[in-house]
């Protein structure tokens, strides 16, 4: 299965969402943004080769706070996402507009 074909998929449905529910579209664009820095969290934390229990152990939490700050990056500190980036051995950057 190509990953393009998930993603053509994933847009289908947004696109319908938006179509047939008020109020959809509306949420949409933040709620990408926080479900893509949590995307975004994760995949630096695969490409490192480290799971969610090694990097909780760096930070010195437990896998289940790692979980919800990849799973729900909505209501993450800008500390959070620094010392999160720093266990990876990462460095984050904002860039603004």
């Amino acid at each position: 299965m190509r990953s393009d074909w998930k993603r053509d998929e994933l847009q289908v449905f947004i696109d319908e969402q938006k179509a047939t529910r008020p109020g959809f579209a509306e949420g949409y664009g933040e709620g990408y943004r926080n479900f893509r820095i949590g995307v975004m969290l994760k995949q630096a934390r695969l490409n490192t080769g480290m799971s969610q229990v090694e990097v909780a152990e760096r930070l010195k939490t437990n896998k289940s706070a790692i979980s919800r700050i990849e799973n729900h990056a909505e209501d993450v500190k800008l500390s959070t996402l620094v010392n999160y980036c720093e266990a990876l051995g990462k460095k984050l950057d904002l860039l603004i507009h």
